[in-house]
């Protein structure tokens, strides 16, 4: 707790503050002029708000302590999911949202952050817009993910979070039971020992095993599985389209976000927090003078069942992860992209800048979730909104092509546009801060620094050419220091004079500067381009403390006997991670963008698929090359060892199986030859337990079984139907046709892994959900416990060696979570 505290001695300096309190300059007998004499007592004021802000800083990090341990003794005593006991109230009693659900006013406590409970979003959107807005549907493809693939179209994704239920006992026949469910239709052949389903009216016949045909019924129902899942980790950072989305709090933890998750990560003692309660991807973040309540805002979304999620700002308390309030519901379109809390009057009302055609900004009192005032920004993009720190009515907004100053009067908003005169109007006018003595401070596309003057809409002062190329980001210090950082990847800092203190350059392997944000001391954050957050020192000490993937993501292998694992994708970058540690171990860039890859079962070696027919092998220590090799021109969508190490199969768009011999603990392949008879591209691969046979599944559902060491097909029944496989992430067999979900085309499911131990199977979908069932999973409609997190579609999962963990990687949104098995 004594290291707690001494984070805050480090963030504020009370010294001052004493010296104000036992100062007696500022009385009425004092010789001072009235004017240094109210400018003394601000002072004061202000220094006693730091104070107090100090207080419930520190008192909200004890809250959280005590249920962090409350919570890690009740996992030592039962098992399952852990839910701390109430906490005792630290912040004003106001009704709660438990992410999503509301909550009705306590005397004394607070829910407990694990609570749960059906969402209800509540706003005020009785209230009527006075702002006619364009047509939104005359740029709709702005939110419309475009995904790889033959079988990938558009994405469409649910709109539930956290761990929920599903499954529907079916109506039963006496006899030959046929189940139908939209596109997909299930039938039991007892006599044959079959199941036979229907994806958009092609027959799919699984056949089961020999001890199970006279004691398999269709009409059974599937079980739960005991186990569920718990966010651990989020790799990951979205810093190459969003701004001012990464911030300090008083308690030591980093706040940023990816996808729909925002992370609350306290470097010092490598714990993350999660707030889960949006449904799609967050694309702006802000935090109040509190430095406990925080707003997100997110895009609208389409869920599973083919619903329209709607835009909204959701305020939740940092300290227990309950949502608040959510606004806007109804109002909004398409997404939000600027958020900012006003300063002066205690943090009352919230400004926020919707995607819509005329980018609509409205003012809200977020505590009784009133809309204000709401009017057109600008038919121009808008990057970044912000109330005057001295002026609640006063708000500035700045984007393409302009710069706005906005008087809120009588539930209006007035505007006054921003005069460049004799200065060169740049194209974008990037970020906005705000100097103590009130000027606000612009970085423009131009690589220009314009002070605007209080209170006026002109310039009173010009850094020409201050960085090369845009200006991404401004901050201002708490000691007064003006720190600007840009494309151009120089951090610069400037006194109050906006004279140049001194540069320092990021290194290029970070990429460009996105956002800059005060740390602990004399540190600052840093957010890239390349979704790195960095965290350093104006004199160029960097250290990376969060990074990602930049582009969308495909490949992901688990390391056969250690705690690591394996991601790359289409940013040509292959990284090796420690799921203990949550570090990088290493990074390889490449020259082709990846799509697969695989372990060899020594571990020694890995193996990646690429989207042009090259496949390499690296060593897994050292990230050397060990050897390339190409087949055919499409992508390699399977990279998969035999059990014994001894063989390598290689699943191809161009409808091959690849078999290649492999010796020298996977240093030396020679090609055995490919397997022809799949009518559609290759899309999963599993090994039998003796290496002997080989099943694969395709884009047009068919089931395959073949002997690789010859590449002959087996098509007798008899011989395949019992054999024993060592893996199992093909989405079509008898074992796993449950998981398919009411309706499904087909494509929905991306990825299958069973557990290790065969007791679970989990599944990723193009709904951003990842679902955990029972295993086998060969009962129609199967149950399962569901979880929200991924923004996009969920492109891969797998268990780690020994069960411990389960690793998911996201499509378009870039990241890597990874849940615990409780």
């Amino acid at each position: 707790m004594e290291d707690g505290f001494s984070s805050y001695s480090s963030l504020y300096d009370t010294s001052s503050l004493l010296q104000f309190c036992n100062d007696d300059s500022a009385s009425a007998a004092s010789s001072m002029e009235v004017t240094d004499r109210i400018a003394s007592l601000e002072q004061r004021v202000q220094m006693q708000e730091d104070e107090i802000q100090l207080l419930k800083s520190a008192l909200a990090d004890v809250v959280r302590r005590l249920n962090l341990s409350e919570e890690q003794q009740a996992m030592g005593s039962r098992r399952g999911p852990t839910k701390a006991r109430p906490m005792i109230a630290t912040l004003p009693l106001r009704p709660t949202v438990n992410n999503g659900t509301i909550l009705p006013k306590k005397g004394s406590t607070l829910p407990s952050p694990s609570g749960s409970g059906s969402r209800k979003d509540t706003s005020t959107t009785a209230n009527k817009s006075t702002v006619r807005r364009a047509n939104s549907n005359e740029h709709v493809g702005t939110l419309t993910r475009k995904d790889s693939g033959d079988s990938k179209g558009n994405r469409t994704r649910a709109g539930s979070t956290g761990s929920n239920s599903s499954g529907k006992r079916s109506d039963s026949k006496q006899r030959d039971p046929v189940f139908n469910a939209g596109m997909r239709r299930v039938t039991h052949c007892k006599e044959e020992g079959y199941v036979k389903m229907y994806l958009k009216g092609r027959p799919i016949t699984m056949f089961m095993p020999k001890d199970q045909v006279d004691s398999y019924c269709l009409e059974a129902r599937a079980d739960l599985p005991s186990n569920k899942l718990k966010l651990d980790w989020v790799y990951g950072y979205r810093g190459r389209d969003c701004r001012s989305n990464l911030y300090l709090l008083p308690t030591g933890e980093t706040v940023y976000f990816i996808a729909s998750v925002v992370v609350l990560f306290n470097v010092d003692e490598q714990l993350q927090r999660h707030y889960t309660g949006h449904t799609d991807d967050i694309k702006c973040l802000a935090v109040h003078p509190d430095k406990i309540t925080i707003a997100t805002g997110q895009v609208a979304g389409t869920s599973s069942d083919g619903k329209q999620l709607a835009p909204h700002v959701r305020v939740w308390d940092s300290v227990s992860l309950n949502t608040l309030h959510v606004l806007g519901t109804g109002f909004f379109d398409r997404a939000l992209v600027c958020l900012a809390f006003s300063k002066s009057n205690g943090g009352n009302t919230l400004c926020v800048v919707d995607d819509s055609n005329d980018h609509v900004l409205s003012v809200w009192d977020w505590q009784r979730e009133d809309r204000l005032a709401e009017v057109k920004c600008s038919n121009e993009s808008v990057f970044a909104a912000d109330f005057h720190p001295t002026d609640s009515n006063i708000v500035v907004t700045c984007g393409k092509s302009h710069l706005y100053f906005w008087n809120l009067e009588k539930g209006m908003l007035v505007k006054k546009q921003g005069l460049f005169e004799k200065q060169e109007k740049p194209k974008f006018v990037l970020c906005v801060t705000f100097a103590e003595n009130g000027d606000a401070i612009t970085g423009d596309s131009s690589g220009n620094i314009l002070v605007w003057g209080k209170g006026t809409n002109r310039i009173s002062h010009v850094i020409q050419g201050a960085h090369e190329g845009s200006i991404f980001a401004l901050c201002m210090l708490r000691n007064g220091t003006l720190v600007s950082g840009g494309k151009d990847r120089r951090l610069i800092s400037w006194d109050s004079s906006y004279q140049q203190i001194q540069t320092v350059e990021v290194p290029e392997l970070f990429g460009p500067i996105r956002t800059v944000a005060e740390g602990r001391g004399e540190t600052v954050l840093i957010g890239t381009t390349k979704n790195f957050v960095l965290q350093g020192s104006l004199d160029g000490e960097f250290m990376s403390i969060t990074q990602g993937h930049t582009d969308e993501l495909w490949g992901l292998a688990v390391h056969p006997w250690k705690p690591h694992f394996l991601t790359c994708g289409y940013d040509r970058q292959v990284c090796l991670w420690d799921s203990s540690s949550h570090q990088l171990i290493w990074s390889k860039s490449m020259e082709d963008t990846a799509q697969s890859a695989g372990f060899h079962p020594s571990g020694a070696v890995v193996a990646i698929g690429t989207q042009t027919g090259r496949w390499l092998v690296l060593d897994t220590d050292s990230k050397d090359l060990v050897t390339v090799h190409t087949d055919g021109n499409e992508q390699l969508s399977v990279m998969r060892y035999g059990p014994d190490g001894n063989f390598l199969a290689i699943g191809s768009h161009d409808n091959y199986i690849y078999i290649y011999a492999v010796a020298e603990n996977g240093r030396k392949y020679s090609r055995v030859g490919k397997c022809s008879g799949h009518s559609s591209f290759i899309t999963h691969l599993d090994w039998s337990v003796d290496s002997q046979y080989l099943v694969s599944n395709s884009g047009d559902y068919e089931i395959l079984y073949w002997i690789p060491s010859v590449c002959k097909q087996v098509v007798s029944v008899e011989t395949t139907r019992d054999i024993e496989w060592a893996t199992h992430t093909c989405t079509l067999g008898f074992q796993v046709f449950g998981l398919w979900p009411d309706g499904s085309d087909g494509t929905d499911i991306n990825a299958v892994c069973r557990s290790n131990d065969k007791r679970l199977l989990v599944t990723g979908d193009d709904f951003g959900k990842v679902h955990l069932f029972a295993y086998p999973c060969s009962q129609f409609r199967a149950p399962s416990h569901f979880y929200g997190g991924h923004s996009s579609h969920v492109t891969n999962v797998t268990f780690l060696y020994n069960d411990s963990y389960l690793v998911s990687t996201g499509g378009k949104d870039m990241s890597v979570m990874q849940w615990r098995i409780v």
